[in-house]
């Protein structure tokens, strides 16, 4: 066991004018299986290359481990599976790479193929285990759940359990949960660390929040009250300053020690108040800091004027002789949400694409409504480029409402100033989503929408779409937001 110590650490990139990390301190112990979470643009990622030395900072990172990073930049992808795992660690034992591979259930015959043909599953799996067979490295995983179908999560999952010395980035509360003893969280004015899983973790937090708004609005009274009582001494003294040359137009006499010495008591009665309306104050401005904003979003779905939207029976989809997917059958209907779900390479985005207007080789019955307005959210954003304000009018969205979105899906206005092709991952899917959420259409398709998307932005959409009830069909691995937004499930 040794300690990675984090003192003082200030970053920003060059020719930023906004903070990533201000002067944070805090230390991970290297047997931890250590959960990092928090909202998309925090600097998660950001945080795993200071610790591989990628960016000057100021303040200190020490450890006694060396550091590996995945997912490993594999720059030629046609190299033989073997050789690449003798490159990333020439030391290996081959016996302890067998045993690795068969806890995460990958065949033999993969080490003799080139790297190219693996699967995205497949080689997930292979760089994690070659990775772990080094001596003495702490791994920083960074998202290793995208484009992995339910499956494969689950036996990722439990192999990282049955390992230690990690730090995990993951916006999967199941997969999280199966895995981690500790978290990690990035919150909008410091970072924290817990012992326990994600659920563990959010559940604190929810008693903290709770406790934290419970407390403010007590505070809130306090200081009306204190307020209004500072008021009224004020108005007591100042009769009692008019008292004492009140003689003049009278005639009686006054005894100018009483009233001195009752505008003494007034005086520190007010000093009293003021002492007491400001220590609130000063509490009340700890408070609500580190209250993650979760507005509610909206969905404007336009009815459409036949109950069913689209049926296929018995369609089977072809590239040349090769058969992606064979006789599906299921119907979208008005108001269904229905995961589309299978293994990778199933078929799955030939559907889709089908659906969306694609020309494709099929067989079998394929009717969608006529006039069927979609609107479509990829799996890819690398096209992503330009301002924000640019975006929204090449693609015909209100701005206004596009920003006000992406605002409560927590972009900080500084965002907007920025070039897309700049944002994190999960920003650049916030943006996809919010174009989505802005077209008027009878249908969504959403094609692994969650792909990078931070937990609280993830549960945001699950009450959106649990409110509004749109017609969505959408794929997706994370199982917690399958079971709990899906109304159908059609399996390939």
């Amino acid at each position: 066991m040794s300690l990675i110590h984090v003192s003082n650490l200030t970053f920003a990139y060059e020719g930023s004018y906004d903070h990533i990390f201000d002067n944070v301190s805090f230390q991970i112990d290297t047997d931890w299986k250590l959960g990092f979470t928090g909202r998309n643009g925090r600097g998660k990622t950001t945080f795993l290359q200071l610790l591989q030395g990628k960016y000057e900072y100021s303040g200190l990172i020490s450890a006694q481990v060396s550091f590996d990073y995945f997912p490993f930049p594999v720059e030629n992808k046609e190299v033989g599976t073997l050789d690449l795992i003798s490159s990333i660690h020439p030391d290996y034992a081959h016996w302890e790479l067998m045993r690795e591979l068969s806890l995460l259930h990958v065949s033999d015959d993969v080490l003799y193929r080139p790297f190219s043909s693996l699967s995205n599953g497949e080689q997930t799996k292979v760089l994690l285990a070659t990775l772990f067979l080094k001596e003495n490295n702490f791994l920083l995983i960074d998202e290793p759940t995208n484009h992995l179908d339910m499956k494969a999560r689950k036996l990722v999952s439990d192999y990282l359990n049955s390992k230690r010395g990690f730090i995990l980035i993951s916006h999967d509360r199941a997969f999280l949960d199966n895995c981690v003893d500790h978290i990690l969280s990035i919150n909008r004015t410091n970072i924290d660390i817990q012992k326990g899983n994600f659920s563990a973790w959010w559940e604190n937090k929810k008693r903290q929040d709770k406790y934290e708004l419970a407390e403010n609005d007590r505070l809130k009274k306090d200081i009306k009250n204190l307020t209004e009582s500072a008021r009224r001494t004020s108005n007591w003294s100042h009769e009692v300053e008019k008292s004492k040359n009140g003689t003049r137009n009278s005639g009686l006499r006054v005894d100018k020690g009483y009233v001195g010495h009752k505008a003494a008591k007034m005086m520190k009665r007010s000093k009293s108040i003021e002492h007491r309306q400001q220590s609130a104050m000063d509490e009340k401005s700890k408070l609500l800091k580190n209250i993650e904003s979760s507005d509610s979003l909206k969905i404007s779905q336009l009815s459409y004027h036949k109950n069913q939207l689209v049926e296929l029976e018995n369609v089977s989809i072809y590239y040349g002789e090769k058969v992606v997917c064979s006789e599906v059958n299921f119907t979208i209907g008005q108001a269904e949400r229905i995961a589309l779900t299978g293994k990778n390479g199933s078929g799955k985005s030939s559907l889709i694409k089908l659906i969306c207007g694609e020309e494709l080789n099929y067989t079998g019955t394929f009717r969608k409504g006529s006039q069927l307005k979609i609107s479509y959210v990829s799996q890819d954003t690398s096209h992503l480029e330009g301002n924000l304000t640019d975006y929204a009018r090449h693609n015909g969205i209100d701005e206004s409402l596009f920003k006000a979105i992406l605002r409560k899906l927590d972009f900080a206005r500084i965002q907007f100033e920025k070039d897309i092709s700049a944002f994190s991952g999960g920003q650049k899917k916030k943006v996809l989503l919010a174009h989505s959420l802005c077209e008027k259409a009878h249908l969504h398709i959403w094609d692994e929408p969650l792909n990078f998307i931070d937990v609280i932005s993830r549960m945001q959409i699950e009450e959106l779409l649990l409110e509004h009830s749109p017609t969505l069909l959408f794929v997706e691995h994370d199982r917690e937001f399958c079971s709990n937004i899906a109304t159908k499930v059609v399996e390939l």
